[in-house]
């Protein structure tokens, strides 16, 4: 049966883009199971009210499975490879991340890997991504998982959505990487030698 997974962001006891979270539960619920009842994840999680980042994980599949709680730290990115894979399919998101763990693998000495499909910029294998063009953030409009935090980030305009392709990728002066745990410009570099083709 598939599983898939919800990661939330909790600070300081306040739940973050939780409507985002939801509305993608339901979606993808409603995919696989046509016609199932409406969740709300506020039923099930109960915030930690403690200071700090809490990471609460929500397994799922018709119905909630399991839901965990654990401090949250954020994992040091700088530099990415890129690793091209045209039969990559993450649009749901899954608690199989074989495929992906595979193109982690591949990334060398680099801290993360950047996914290319079809020629088009994609995701790492963790986050979406904004790249700078001078004046605006662009995101790539096929992204291989629709981010909660993308999600938000276009709906107050922070973000455009671009075709990016391999070629234009370096026309942009920086990248920043996001998700639901890491808040957008967090993880923010130079494009240049930190992007390894």
């Amino acid at each position: 049966m598939y599983q898939f997974i919800e990661t939330i962001r909790i600070e300081n006891g306040a739940i973050h883009n939780l409507a985002y979270h939801n509305k993608r539960l339901n979606r993808t619920r409603n995919w696989f199971w046509k016609n199932c009842t409406i969740l709300d994840l506020t039923d099930y999680i109960r915030p930690i009210q403690s200071e700090g980042v809490i990471k609460c994980r929500v397994v799922y599949d018709k119905e909630i499975r399991e839901i965990t709680y654990a401090p949250y730290s954020i994992r040091s990115i700088d530099t990415l490879r890129v690793v091209r894979s045209d039969e990559i399919d993450y649009t749901y998101k899954s608690l199989d991340r074989e495929y992906l763990n595979q193109l982690y693998a591949l990334r060398e000495t680099a801290d993360d890997i950047l996914i290319v499909k079809n020629e088009l910029v994609t995701d790492t294998s963790i986050a979406n991504i904004a790249l700078y063009n001078g004046s605006e953030w662009h995101t790539p409009k096929s992204p291989l998982l629709k981010g909660t935090q993308r999600a938000f980030l276009l709906d107050q305009q922070i973000i455009k959505e671009e075709e990016i392709t391999l070629k234009q990728l370096f026309t942009y002066s920086r990248i920043t990487l996001f998700n639901a745990m890491i808040t957008f410009r967090k993880i923010e570099f130079p494009v240049g030698d930190h992007i390894i083709v």
